[in-house]
């Protein structure tokens, strides 16, 4: 006949004691290891030794579907889940301690309902089930197998969650591993020596600051009691029984409890302090949607009363002058020693205190200023360095957004969105302030908060990497005149509490190991390593920047004659003669070997390629009549055309004029500045080489194949009228232009007919989408009406139908013809209104007409 409901509620109530038992010692949970079947993949012998395995789980999945015939068949389940723990494991295992421990609470339940005369003893007896088999104790195991072994049973049971007939939310299993490494057979045991156990210890647990603080805040609930003194998180611990309360989970569609929360911290499931609290919030909104207004557990569920054990109450962000602020971000905080270099920082935590004052604790970087280091160290422009100092500020001190980013990526680009008209700094270094050292940082991620250490942000490139140069110390000036090697590390200033040092200090103690020696100085650029090929692509004079170059500080402006030109051999005896000449050898067979060596730009030119101009200079002339503080010399007024580019390896040279010297001109700094003559380089054979064929063809090259490359542009003028050529532009460039112009004019041609192209494609879609769009608002219509039409009829039907019975489709007949005839002569009547109407209005217009007429 079955089990009664009344005895279904008694054994489930049995099963939901037995289930909640604790052990009074150690608090730990009696039924734990029971609650659901072994699995097979990590106990696959288990199935072999015990041939009627069974769990809480099956229990409760017989009770749900009322699968007990009797109270017999539901004491002999609770005796096997005993009897096999204690058959397949050892005396000395955990789980064979709970399970002698589960079978004396199950008789004590059992004695209960018989002093209750619900049962009779012979129900209330145990079944004989066989002997437990006699095996060797095993030692306890260190505790760093039983501490390595629960940690592997956590993520174990992440896949065991399938192999169930159990649909419950698991809870913790603090002792399956242990119990279950201890329960190995006999043959095992003497595996278990002193070396392995050593091999297999584990270094000792550290907590990241997130998951200290996730920590804190989940001790910090257990602090909190009602007023009957039961602690107010209890009920949230775990969730209700499946079997006993359906309900919940129909009600509540994402279930959660502090078991499941601990679980996910212990086995790092949280990335942030925001992901706890968002879970502690659903599991008391959860309790609240639940649970009516006036009970206890509806009262208990607070909203955000959880705080830490300072009695500070976590935020996930704080919103302060219209933006949010959250753990990670950047900020310019207030500095009290000096308003216009606020502190650069980044936010660690936010909370809120109990009077509502929302505050922060972000990590200080310092300036360069603020610092202690060698007067010789050198920063980056715009560089900070991380500090030890994490202080709290009350949101109200954020001055503004700013960026810190590390030296790898700083010369790269700007983080992307990131308003331009923010501060972005750069970060090398730590800063000690014990030992005022700074030390490269090896790990950025190591200097940000837990939250954001995987985070990446993304960044707006520049075109290219930009070049970040060092400069030296902004307070170098303050070095001691009378500071030595073995002074004493000087202090900073430091000025009002809770702000960096009003400025730091140098000093000029030996450099230390790690710390990388300042700079060398800017070196002047190397000559470049192309030898010249010195041909005169005009008539000008050649000019030299470091001996024949003077400078022009007169102020005459008066018209100067053209001296008369003549040409002369050997160095000139004149003061220009004298500073050019050493510099400016003849070009002549006997002296290529000796321009190799004298040229200052190297010799990747071979001997035969040099051809130096020989020296013309200009005979001198009187000047005008000048005084003598102004007096000026002589200069060339004349033209001389450029030489052609088939024209570059010509011998000949161009005759030159040079002024010729004056007693009177030797005490006056005015003199001629000549313009420097065009020069014609070559590479080596392995650089010429080096570039692609394809590339050489594109330019002028000498008889041996090599690119040629000019100091000015060698411009063929022959062409222009001389009146243009000193300010019309060459024949090439002019070309070019017009080419750029025809192709920019093609090209907008082409733009501008696919913009029209797109435009006339878009109208078209947005035509065929109109069109498509009022189709269906037509066909909706027509639709509806169609229906409504149709509910009529049927409406209409039903109303004959029980109006005149069986004979209602006759009925509606008859008073369709009829109505159908109405119709006719209403429409008749009308027709023959409107024409009366117009017989009246003709004699009308017509007596209007007569009366005109009169």
């Amino acid at each position: 006949m079955g089990i009664s409901k009344e005895m279904t509620d008694i054994m489930n109530g049995i099963v939901r004691r037995l289930t909640d038992a604790r052990d009074k010692e150690d608090e730990h949970e009696i039924s734990l290891m029971f609650q659901r079947m072994v699995n097979k993949r990590l106990l696959p012998d288990y199935f072999d030794v015990i041939k009627e395995p069974v769990a809480f789980s099956t229990i409760r999945n017989k009770l749900l579907k009322k699968l007990y015939k009797n109270f017999q068949e539901f004491v002999r389940d609770f005796a096997l889940i005993s009897h096999n723990a204690q058959v397949y494991n050892r005396p000395s295992a955990g789980v064979y301690q709970d399970a002698v421990v589960l079978r004396e609470l199950f008789k004590a339940e059992l004695k209960a309902l018989v002093d209750q005369k619900i049962i009779t003893e012979d129900e209330a007896e145990l079944p004989d089930l066989g002997e437990i088999p006699e095996v060797e104790d095993s030692p306890p195991p260190p505790p760093e197998e039983e501490e390595a072994e629960e940690d592997e049973d956590e993520d174990e049971d992440d896949e065991d969650e399938d192999d169930s007939d159990d649909d419950r939310p698991r809870r913790g299993r603090k002792k399956r591993r242990s119990s279950t490494a201890l329960a190995k057979k006999p043959e095992d045991s003497g595996k278990d020596d002193l070396e392995a156990q050593k091999k297999r210890g584990r270094p000792p647990k550290v907590h990241t600051p997130m998951e200290a603080r996730i920590n804190t805040v989940l001790k910090g609930l257990r602090k909190f009691k009602n007023p009957g003194g039961d602690l107010k998180i209890l009920p949230f611990e775990k969730l209700p029984d499946k079997t006993l309360m359906p309900e919940y989970y129909q009600e509540v569609k994402n279930p959660i409890a502090m078991d499941l929360i601990k679980r996910k911290a212990k086995r790092k499931k949280y990335h942030s302090v925001d992901q706890v609290l968002k879970d502690l919030d659903l599991m008391f909104e959860n309790a609240k949607e639940y649970n009516l207004e006036e009970s206890q557990v509806y009262k208990d569920a607070p909203d955000s009363d959880f705080v830490d054990e300072d009695g500070k109450l976590p935020l996930p962000e704080i919103l302060y002058n219209g933006e949010v602020w959250k753990v990670g971000d950047w900020i310019h905080l207030t500095n009290g020693n000096d308003v216009t270099k606020p502190i650069v920082a980044q936010i660690y935590r936010t909370w809120q205190d109990s009077d509502g004052q929302k505050w922060i604790n972000a990590c200080w970087y310092y300036r360069p200023e603020q610092t202690v280091h060698r007067y010789e160290k050198h920063f980056y422009e715009n560089e900070v360095v991380k500090t030890g100092q994490y202080r709290d500020h009350k949101i109200e001190e954020v001055v503004d957004r700013c960026f810190v980013m590390f030296f790898t990526r700083f010369n790269k680009g700007r983080p992307r969105g990131f308003p331009p008209d923010k501060e972005v700094y750069v970060c090398e270094a730590r800063y000690n302030e014990d030992k005022h050292k700074l030390n490269k940082i090896k790990t950025w991620a190591s200097c940000v908060p837990d939250e954001v250490r995987e985070r990446d942000y993304e960044m707006d490139l520049f075109e290219a990497p930009r070049k970040m140069k060092k400069v030296p110390s902004p307070i170098k000036h303050l070095l001691r005149e009378d500071a030595k090697e073995d002074d004493p590390l000087p202090k900073p200033t430091w000025g009002v509490p809770n702000a960096p040092p009003i400025v730091g200090a140098v000093h000029k103690r030996p450099r230390e190991p790690n710390e990388s020696p300042p700079p060398e100085p800017t070196p002047s650029p190397p000559p470049p390593s192309l030898s010249p090929v010195r041909r005169p692509a005009t008539g000008d004079r050649l000019r030299y920047d470091s001996q024949g170059d003077t400078t022009m500080t007169g102020n005459s402006t008066a018209p100067l004659p053209s001296p008369m030109a003549s040409q002369v051999s050997g160095p000139a005896q004149t003061s220009y003669g004298q500073q050019f000449s050493p510099s400016r050898p003849v070009a002549s067979p006997s002296s290529a070997s000796h321009l190799q060596h004298s040229l200052p730009y190297g010799s990747h030119v071979s001997a035969s390629h040099v051809v130096m101009p020989q020296t013309p200079v200009y005979q001198g002339q009187q000047p005008y009549s000048q005084p003598a503080t102004s007096a000026t010399t002589p200069v060339a007024q004349h033209h001389h055309a450029n030489i052609p580019y088939n024209q570059y390896n010509s011998t000949a040279t161009v005759p030159r004029a040079v002024p010729q010297s004056s007693t009177s001109h030797a005490s006056h700094a005015n003199v001629y500045n000549p313009p420097r003559q065009s020069e014609i380089y070559t590479l080596s054979e392995t650089a010429n080489s080096a570039i692609p064929a394809d590339v050489r063809n594109q330019f002028h090259k000498d008889d041996y194949g090599k690119v040629l490359f000019f100091t000015a542009p060698p411009l063929n003028v022959d062409p222009v009228p001389p009146k243009a050529q000193v300010l019309g532009h060459s024949l090439r460039y002019l070309a070019d232009k017009a080419r750029n112009k025809e192709t920019d004019e093609k090209k907008r041609k082409a733009r501008d007919a696919r913009l029209e192209q797109e435009a006339t494609e878009r109208t078209k879609k947005m035509r065929v989408e109109e069109e498509g769009v009022t189709q269906f608002i037509c066909d909706q219509k027509a639709k509806i009406f169609k229906n409504w039409a149709a509910d009529i009829d049927r409406g209409t039907d039903e109303l004959y139908k029980r109006l005149h019975g069986e004979n209602w489709e006759a009925m509606r007949k008859e008073d369709t013809l009829k109505l159908i005839a109405r119709q006719e002569a209403a429409s008749k009547e009308k027709k023959e209104l409107e024409a009366f109407k117009d017989e009246l209005k003709n004699r009308e217009e017509a007596r209007n007409i007569g009366l005109k007429l009169t």
